[in-house]
């Protein structure tokens, strides 16, 4: 293998190998700089002696998502508030293909279930269910026997199913959005009163920086009466400060704030299309990507 086909190769793996981190860490700028590091760890190999380059960069780049999330246990453990994953955001005009892999394994709801899971329980779980590799390859790259990886993505998947998720389709959901963000541009708050699931849930994630409810906000009395209070205190946006977006791979909005800043907001829905679950994201640390032009 050349250093050109070497270096092909790596690119070629670029986006899985993002994808992967991304899961791992909920962290835009983490997977970043995961892919980065696993980048200059493949310089520094004989490309020509691994005899699984995809398996290898797998490898590499599972163990330095898991050494992160110990790392970062104790500051996701003493945040303010509540925590929610860096959103993925992409105009509407973004192909489905430019997104990583499908929504429904990236969605806010998914994404705040992975992190219910230990590390090595996500790590076997991710490396299975969602890219399809095989005990054997994982036992490998978690250093563990292949029976202890069966049951960590067993006892995950068990984990996963039993919180579910209510987000639906982004073809599906979009129409929904689209009302719910004409709704929103009208200023009046009661237009949109009827889009809130009876037993919604609403979480906000300031990180301490930006003001944001420190628990999760149950049920549509609630959470109205939250809009209502924040609409009387500081106004509603201008209409032109809000626009529809791709977020986790689902349409979302994205609102324009004083001096640029910007807050997204994800959206799960029902069956019946009510809002069940309503996450927004203020905190500009998780927000450096996004930019409303």
């Amino acid at each position: 293998m050349s250093d050109l086909d070497q270096d092909e190769m790596f690119e070629n793996e670029r986006k899985r190998l993002f994808g992967l981190a991304y899961r791992m860490l909920g962290s835009v700028a983490d997977a970043e700089d995961m892919v980065q590091d696993t980048w200059v760890r493949w310089s520094k190999v004989d490309g020509t002696a691994v005899d699984n380059p995809q398996a290898f960069l797998t490898t590499i780049i599972t163990r330095l998502s898991l050494d992160q999330l110990r790392s970062a246990k104790h500051k996701r453990e003493t945040y303010v508030g509540a925590w929610l994953p860096e959103p993925l955001v992409a105009d509407q005009s973004t192909g489905p293909d430019e997104m990583i892999q499908k929504a429904d394994d990236i969605s806010f709801a998914l994404m705040l279930t992975l992190e219910k899971l230990s590390a090595p329980e996500r790590a076997a779980f991710l490396l299975h269910d969602v890219f399809d590799l095989g005990f054997d390859e994982i036992a490998k790259t978690l250093d563990r026997t292949e029976a202890s990886c069966r049951k960590l993505a067993s006892r995950a998947r068990q984990k996963v199913r039993s919180e579910g998720d209510a987000a639906l389709p982004m073809s599906t959901n979009e129409p929904l959005v689209t009302s719910f963000l004409a709704a929103l541009k009208t200023g009046e708050l009661s237009e949109f009163v009827d889009f809130i699931a009876e037993d919604a849930v609403l979480v906000t994630d300031g990180g301490g920086v930006k003001s944001a409810t420190l628990l999760p906000i149950y049920g549509r009395e609630k959470i109205m009466r939250f809009f209502f209070g924040l609409g009387e205190k500081f106004g509603r946006p201008n209409p032109s400060d809000i626009k529809l977006i791709t977020i986790n791979g689902t349409p979302g909005i994205l609102i324009r704030e004083d001096k640029n800043d910007v807050q997204a907001w994800s959206i799960a829905w029902t069956t019946d299309g009510q809002i069940k679950q309503l996450y927004i994201i203020r905190n500009p640390e998780k927000l450096g990507h996004v930019v409303f032009d």
